[in-house]
């Protein structure tokens, strides 16, 4: 094991939509070599990635699943990752362990949502491309057609690396055969096609083929290349449950598979310095954590560690920005499905377990050279829930439970509104009620949940000047006093706040000044239209006064709060609210409906496209408080058929009708809470 060398390890991510049949082709890779003494089979209720009893119970990922198998010499790390968009954090974090994503994609539904998104996502985050067109023995499959749309989709540059044979029951390497039988396409034409396309970004190599001097060795050395700059996306055919192209897509990790060594370079940020990682067995330990679970029996907590530099050994000490001071590993492990097993370390390149530690996905680890490294872009979580407990004196234990699940998915996110709900943000409805469900049945926790306040934000569209505020008591005792004035001026979006010092001499001494700031600061936490932050703000400090006595911090914060209230309102205040960007895919025949239900919850169309199977993708901007119902509506219009997805995508002034309302409704809960 401590031998293993980087050049000899494939890490592979298992992506694409749900049911195309991911995890039946992990089950048939690890029964192809050996690894398993049957085919693990998802509606047996026997696979090995599928594991949990959710899992087996709904026949569909929740979680990635990690298993590894031996082949030609191959040390082989394979990621079964959900194909819902649910879920699509463990598998947007899958794909910082590996060099490839495996995309696949069901020869019967063809092109699907998550296919694209999946694709995206890998592309954007720099792993060489896969697809696999499963499910080849379908009925009614048209698979030169398919192959037709996936170049039209991701580029002429996915070209076959083999092709069907025998009506299905075997496939032919297109790579290393110039002729043969196939049940479409030339064999001879698909080599071509692929020789060309993986010289064809290397002038001197394109020059040796056209010359007829153009090496076998050459063309091996330049393929893995090709899929590491994304000059090739090789297409290869398989029918996993029943064993065709298995075996030719473990022989092809060899040449169009990166190792560690030659694939995706990961950068280590220390200092706002770069620095490349090189995967050496011999150089300092570098890690990156991209899985998280928990046992359900044992309550043990499991970290799933990309080895990115050097060798992690059980007596070393690891660390990271959250944990500088250094802890000891432990026991070093392997994952298979749901089973661990002691490894004597972890070597570069590989992937490994460890147990019982507080590090958190995307983290560094390291034992010297401390630092971050970047993680695949995920989307921001915009659906979502405020809970409250059903029994009194369990919101200790639920929010534990929560922070759990939040720990485990990236894209579950546990927070406190700023009226103190308890919220849960994730990328749908199924997501959320799948954990809610989950710490009911095994935590005996329930919620009831409601639709959360919308995230308004407050600021201003003009500017004002020589805004005066005094605060002046005297009580008797000890007095206070404080008078300041100032400029309040609109940020550009997004820019945030900004306080100015801009007093010339001792108006103000010295030391109340951050006191005027922390007031201000305060007041924008509170709003001061409807109770939401204000935003985009610069606050310019011009004068005001001291009294030699009675001046104190808490003058100054009253004054400061103030000054701002008052300069607010005289700045043409005004409401942002979240816009979000979303994605519908419904039954084309419910496109209109879908486009003028959206049209009245004030969304702007952003296009459309049609999917295979009569299916459509309906595209668009819309406020996020209009689409709070959203789920329940578009499962009305689609007879349950219809799905979507939406993330954030920017602030947007409220319209005047509807800041009234809100501004009214904000008014009117201040008179009941103080009646």
């Amino acid at each position: 094991m401590a031998n293993l060398d980087p050049k000899n390890i494939r890490n592979i991510a298992l992506v694409g939509h749900s049911g195309s049949g991911k995890t039946t082709l992990g089950e048939a890779l690890l029964f192809k070599t050996g690894t398993t003494k049957r085919l693990g089979s998802i509606p047996e209720k026997t696979s090995i990635l599928d594991h949990s009893d959710e899992e087996k119970d709904k026949q569909h990922s929740h979680d990635s699943a990690i298993c590894h198998v031996e082949h030609n010499g191959l040390h082989i790390n394979i990621i079964d990752t959900p194909g819902t968009a649910a879920f699509c954090g463990p598998a947007i974090s899958a794909l910082a362990a590996c060099e490839l994503a495996v995309v696949v994609v069901s020869a019967a539904s063809g092109i699907q949502v998550n296919t694209r998104k999946m694709l995206s996502r890998a592309k954007d985050y720099g792993v060489g491309l896969w697809l696999v067109v499963n499910h080849i023995d379908a009925s009614n499959v048209d698979l030169p057609r398919l192959v037709g749309e996936l170049q039209e989709s991701f580029g002429a540059h996915c070209v076959p690396l083999n092709l069907p044979a025998g009506g299905g029951k075997s496939v032919i390497d297109c790579f290393r055969n110039e002729s043969g039988d196939s049940d479409f396409m030339s064999v001879d034409d698909a080599h071509t096609q692929l020789v060309e396309t993986i010289v064809g970004a290397d002038e001197e190599l394109m020059d040796k083929y056209i010359g007829g001097e153009l090496s076998d060795e050459e063309t091996v050395a330049a393929a893995v290349k090709a899929v590491c700059t994304g000059e090739i996306i090789p297409i290869l055919f398989t029918n996993a449950a029943h064993d065709v192209g298995i075996g030719e897509f473990l022989d092809q990790l060899k040449t169009f598979c990166p190792s560690p060594v030659t694939g995706l370079k990961r950068k280590l940020v220390s200092d706002d310095a770069e620095t490349e990682i090189a995967c050496d067995p011999n150089g300092p330990f570098i890690g990156q954590v991209f899985k998280i679970s928990t046992d359900i029996k044992s309550h043990i907590k499991y970290l799933d560690i990309r080895v990115l530099s050097g060798t992690l050994t059980s007596d070393m000490q690891i660390k990271s920005e959250s944990e500088p001071k250094g802890t000891r590993p432990g026991s070093i492990m392997r994952v298979q499905g749901p089973d661990r097993g002691d490894v004597d370390a972890g070597v570069a390149g590989d992937i490994i377990t460890l147990a019982k530690l507080d590090f958190g996905i995307g983290e560094a680890v390291y034992d010297k050279k401390p630092g971050t490294v970047a993680m695949p872009t995920r989307p921001d979580p915009m659906f979502a829930l405020a809970l409250e407990s059903k029994s009194r004196g369990d919101e200790d234990k639920i929010s534990a439970a929560l922070k759990r699940f939040s720990e485990e998915d990236p894209c579950f996110i546990l927070e406190r509104s700023s009226s103190g709900e308890m919220v849960v943000r994730g990328v749908g409805e199924l997501q959320i009620k799948t954990y809610l469900n989950r710490m009911a049945a095994h935590q005996k926790l329930e919620v009831d949940t409601k639709p959360p306040r919308i995230p308004y934000r407050e600021t201003i569209q003009a500017a004002v000047n020589n805004v005066e505020y005094t605060h002046k008591k005297q009580s008797g005792g000890a007095g206070q006093f404080g008078r300041v004035i100032i400029n309040l001026l609109p940020a550009e979006r997004g820019e945030g706040y900004e306080f100015i010092d801009k007093i010339f001499g001792g108006a103000i001494d010295q030391a109340f000044r951050p006191s005027v700031d922390k007031g201000v600061r305060a007041q924008m936490a509170e709003g001061v239209l409807a109770g939401y932050p204000v935003v985009d703000v610069k606050v310019e400090l011009i004068d005001g006064k001291t009294h030699p006595v009675d001046s104190k911090d808490i003058a100054f914060q009253i004054a400061g709060r103030g000054a701002f209230k008052e300069a607010f309102m005289k700045a043409k205040p005004c409401l942002l609210e979240p816009i979000v960007e979303i994605e519908v895919t419904a039954p084309a025949d419910n496109v209109g409906d879908i486009q003028g239900d959206l049209a009245s919850r004030r969304g702007r169309p952003q296009g459309q496209e049609m999917l295979p199977g009569n299916m459509a993708v309906i595209k668009a901007v819309v406020p996020l408080a209009e689409v709070a119902d959203y789920s329940s509506r578009l499962q009305s219009i689609t007879g349950g058929q219809g799905s979507y997805h939406m993330e954030m995508s920017h602030y947007e002034t409220v319209p005047g009708n509807v800041q009234q309302q809100i501004v009214d409704a904000h008014k009117k809960e201040l008179e009941e809470a103080h009646s």
